[in-house]
């Protein structure tokens, strides 16, 4: 599997945190994510920054996922992610903007990149966890990757590992570990 660069990985963070405007922040996750996910067998970014017919929502990144065998074969053809590069946590209305999204368009799966995670705690599905455990009552599944598990990724195999988990996590405990 390929390597993914610990030193790129940092390079993209850093560009977050010191990015001048909110919009160069996004920009550098949406970068990262674009680089970590695209070294995945099978997985083409298709849209980024595309919105609706409407006008009303925005999709940060879509990748095409051909469910290559060694790469993210247990997930859905598309991937939404959405990506939040702030310096708090995540609450519930913007996880729950993200699964009004999901759900819109008939999907079971999307991941959240939140830098600093999300509010609440998942053993007592508060705050942003509630949303989460909501969306899986509905059959849909929703992850959440930080910044510091961006960080810990060294090759694909990692990424695609973190999600198997992530997912295990979601379907045994109901939520977020």
């Amino acid at each position: 599997m390929p390597s993914l660069s610990p030193w790129r990985i940092e390079q993209f963070l850093t560009a977050g945190t010191t990015a001048v405007t909110t919009k160069a922040q996004g920009d550098a996750l949406e970068n990262l994510v674009a680089y970590v996910f695209g070294t995945v067998p099978g997985i083409t970014l298709t849209r980024r920054d595309a919105k609706n017919a409407f006008k009303t929502e925005e999709i940060d990144l879509a990748f095409w996922n051909e469910r290559d065998p060694s790469g993210l074969f247990f997930l859905p053809h598309i991937i939404l992610v959405e990506c939040k590069n702030w310096s708090s946590r995540v609450g519930s209305e913007h996880v729950s903007w993200f699964d009004t999204k999901l759900r819109s368009r008939g999907l079971s799966f999307g991941v959240l990149v939140a830098v600093n995670g999300i509010t609440g705690k998942g053993s007592n599905r508060t705050e942003a966890h509630s949303v989460i455990a909501k969306a899986l009552s509905e059959q849909r599944q929703l992850i959440v990757i930080t910044a510091d598990e961006l960080r810990s990724l060294t090759t694909t195999d990692a990424l695609i590992h973190l999600l198997k988990e992530k997912l295990c996590d979601l379907a045994v405990s109901g939520g977020l570990a």
